[in-house]
């Protein structure tokens, strides 16, 4: 059996588990190497995957002639530099969100790769999510009519570290976050965002201030069909990881998503008890296994992905509208573009 050379460039809890899932998980893949700014964290994950390779760029990795796919894993800012690299050496791309940071170069990195003929899968996970492909199935087969409301609802347990902010190679809150739902109202209307008006504010992590960054935002949306949508993001639920979708049809509503880890619930004269989801590994583990085995699977049939760069310029184009509209306090036009014929 052909198996796909892969090579992993950041190797931080997401590109960890990404690699892992490669190594252990898809046997159509080799994970060749794994290559991360800091070398010693890359030559750990390499032992702990027993792999020989590990490096410190990912000009290393696209020199490598048994790599034909490049995971590209690293802080938002540096996505389209090594996307770059990926092009030039001709190796295909699997692209955590957001794809990039800009509309601009956005534009740019979708325009190369397809001129290139390279082909990126952008990680939109939440379509990889067991329950959302089964409520993606169920609206193409007109279980509840036309969809006419996206609602959606994204709390973190807590804000991430002061560090993580004020490194200044992450996106921000709209572009880092609230991007999954952006990409998930497109999917699940199977429609553009067309205009958006958000209210953001500071409200339990004040330190996210310094960096004229929020914590808290709601987002009302329309779509280019005239449909409608409502999003929530919040940073610190402080009881577990919730997400929650729900689209609502014509002829019905579907609702996605759950707080508990397990089907349990444990009744006693102190009170009810629960377990809850605590962390988006835990909450999304078959999201990210799938998505990775479809790109490993959709490069080694020669296919198009299902998400592609032009998925990931659309989203990172809401996510840009989004922080225009929270700053200058009214609705904004979204820039939109028309996928290319094939």
């Amino acid at each position: 059996m052909a198996k796909l050379g892969i090579g992993v460039l950041g190797v931080g809890t997401m590109g960890k588990q990404h690699a892992l899932n490669i190594r252990r998980l898809i046997p159509e893949a080799q994970l060749i190497a794994v290559a991360d700014a800091d070398l010693k964290r890359a030559q750990q994950v390499a032992s702990e995957l027993e792999i020989e390779h590990a490096y410190n760029s990912v000009e290393a990795l696209a020199e490598r002639k048994d790599i034909q796919a490049i995971v590209v894993v690293t802080p938002a800012k540096f996505h389209g530099a090594a996307m770059r690299v990926c092009v030039q050496a001709g190796k295909d791309i699997f692209c955590e969100k957001p794809f990039t940071l800009s509309v601009e170069e956005a534009d740019q990195m979708l325009d190369l790769t397809a001129k290139a003929g390279v082909r990126v899968q952008v990680g939109h996970v939440r379509r990889y999510d067991p329950p959302n492909v089964k409520a993606k199935k169920r609206i193409e087969a007109g279980e509840i009519g036309d969809p006419v409301i996206f609602k959606s609802l994204a709390r973190d347990p807590a804000p991430p570290p002061v560090s993580y902010m004020a490194s200044g190679v992450n996106g921000m809150f709209f572009q880092d976050s609230t991007v999954h739902e952006f990409d998930l109202g497109r999917w699940l209307m199977n429609d553009e965002i067309s205009e958006i008006h958000a209210y953001g504010a500071v409200l339990v992590f004040p330190e996210i201030a310094q960096f004229n960054d929020i914590d808290t935002a709601l987002l009302n949306m329309k779509f280019s069909r005239g449909t409608l949508g409502a999003v929530e993001n919040y940073m610190q639920s402080g009881y577990g990881y919730d997400i929650r979708t729900e689209i609502v049809g014509s002829k019905g509503t579907i609702i996605m998503g759950y707080l508990q880890q397990t089907a349990e619930l444990v009744l006693t004269a102190a009170g009810a008890k629960t377990d809850i989801v605590d962390h988006f590994l835990t909450r999304f583990p078959e999201g990210y296994l799938n998505e990775m085995r479809d790109f490993v699977q959709t490069i080694l049939a020669d296919r198009a992905p299902k998400v592609d760069a032009f998925d990931g310029r659309q989203a990172v184009a809401v996510a840009a509208a989004a922080e225009r509209s929270y700053r200058e306090g009214c609705a904004v036009k979204v820039q939109n573009r028309t996928r290319a014929s094939k």
